[in-house]
């Protein structure tokens, strides 16, 4: 019996081992595993099927909320009074995005063409494209402040050629046509007579150029050879700098197309991508940990630093002529429009713009952009890209139509784009990434708790098994000398 208890506990003793060193060999094989998979499952491979198809076709809804700063007393500001707007939107657009022409090379990169469509969703709305708004006329005073340097006889004759087409300084036409286009005599008439002047040859509208088209040639790095690469653009429509702007910094091509980063993020990491609407590469940056229905994440957001202008960050010199920060110059790209982008609201700008226009009122709830990441895959679960378009606009003398409007960068609207992951697609994801890494935790520690429990279970019965000996051989003793006393 002795025996058999004392082999019990050697075998207790052998399992609580075994089941320790499993436990420690999955501590450290475990994560290798993991990383392992989400590698195999983050290179941009058709073999891989789930993720391949992800980035292909984008699953996920995207839409585009766009709002309208619509001007409440127009022939006051031709009269030099400040702007008053009022906040119209949003008109919501969903956003279909795929890529064509997908090319893979020898190289480790693959290049394609992303078309993007947009259909307009009124249930989503605040109204319908039908209704009207009062925006500034790009093509007026736009123009105006393009040529204010030319001779007084050509602002004349420019001036008496808006009259001819009746273009007034400001627009009262529906959302749908300021959207997507509008008929315009004057558009007909440079595009025959100016060829090029004007970046579409068709109807003129805010977005016209945006439906149904791509965004140019991207080659980006496919992750084969170097995960740390994947998704990195390697070139823009054959380009691997642009020359745009006035410095080797601001003309480089920097980061991803957008839409996915590398895997294996930390905090100190930042998200590098390059905007083919914004003519330049951006970055954002850390801003804290979150949650998505159980997933881990880190939100990045803008820094204050990336429309600031030269004087407050010197990088920035390049992106020059600069006004207030807060504000990038984008006419050198735009066909030399005096157009800027910024946040909305020109949240995170020199507070004196506020001054210029009433109706403003910048919150970063509201209008702070975003990118939510799952750092271990870089995978985008919410997004929130938010911009705003102004025009630079002012009195030109020759020009009447300006009439004696002051100085002002003029919000005309801003739009953003937001998409997240839900539904099939993230309950895949939640179990992929985040259930079954958790459960090979659970795992290999539940694995070294079960074996220090059966080693203290083996020690314990081996120590009993030893008290009971001792137990027995002491009895055995004192009935032996029992004997021996009787027996004397």
């Amino acid at each position: 019996m002795a025996v058999s208890r004392a082999g019990v506990a050697v075998g207790f003793m052998v399992a609580g081992v075994l089941l320790v060193f499993f436990g420690t060999v999955l501590t450290f094989v475990g994560p290798i595993i993991i990383d392992d998979q989400v590698v195999k499952n983050t290179v941009i491979d058709p073999k891989n099927e789930m993720s391949y198809s992800m980035w292909k076709d984008v699953p996920v809804p995207f839409y585009m909320s766009v709002y309208f700063f619509n001007v409440l007393n127009p022939q006051e500001v031709l009269k030099g009074e400040k702007p008053m707007v009022e906040q119209r939107g949003p008109f919501v657009y969903r956003k279909r995005i795929q890529k064509e022409n997908v090319t893979f090379h020898e190289n480790g990169t693959v290049s394609y063409l992303e078309y993007r469509q947009y259909f307009f969703e009124p249930s989503m709305s605040s109204g319908n494209e039908s209704e009207v708004v009062t925006i500034p006329n790009m093509l007026v005073l736009g123009a105006a402040v393009m040529m204010e340097n030319l001779p007084f006889a050509v602002r004349l004759m420019i001036s008496a050629t808006f009259k001819t087409f009746k273009e007034g300084p400001f627009l009262t036409k529906t959302v749908g046509e300021l959207m997507w286009g509008y008929d315009s005599g004057l558009v007909d008439f440079l595009n025959k007579y100016l060829p090029g002047m004007l970046p579409s040859t068709g109807k003129f509208g805010l977005f016209a150029d945006f439906n149904n088209s791509n965004t140019g040639l991207f080659t980006i790095h496919t992750g084969q050879d170097d995960i740390r690469k994947v998704h990195m653009v390697e070139s823009w429509n054959g380009l691997t700098k642009l020359s745009n702007w006035k410095s080797p910094q601001c003309n480089m091509i920097n980061g991803t197309a957008g839409q996915m980063w590398p895997p294996f993020m930390t905090r100190e990491t930042t998200l590098p991508f390059y905007s083919p609407d914004a003519c330049r590469s951006l970055e954002l940056v850390y801003q804290r940990d979150g949650e998505m229905k159980g997933i881990p994440l880190y939100r990045f957001v803008a820094p204050t630093t990336m429309f600031a202008n030269g004087s407050d960050y010197e990088p920035n010199e390049g992106f020059c002529p600069c006004r207030q920060s807060g504000l990038l110059n984008v006419s050198s790209c735009r066909h030399n429009s005096p157009v800027f982008i910024s946040h909305p609201h020109f949240f995170n700008a020199d507070p004196v713009l506020l001054d210029y226009v009433d109706g403003l009122k910048p919150t970063e709830e509201e209008h702070g952009l975003f990118i939510d990441i799952h750092p271990l895959t870089g995978v985008p679960l919410n997004v929130s890209i938010r911009l705003q378009l102004n025009l630079y606009m002012k009195r030109v003398s020759a020009i009447t139509e300006t009439g004696k409007i002051a100085e002002v960068v003029m919000p005309m609207i801003w739009f953003e784009e937001r998409g997240y992951i839900d539904g099939p697609i993230l309950s895949t994801f939640h179990t992929n990434l985040v259930v079954l890494p958790q459960v090979m935790e659970a795992m290999q520690y539940g694995f070294i708790a079960l074996g220090v429990l059966t080693i203290l279970i083996a020690a314990l019965v081996h120590h009993r098994v030893k008290v009971s000996d001792k137990e027995r051989a002491n009895g055995d003793h004192q009935e032996t000398k029992e004997k021996c006393i009787r027996n004397n």
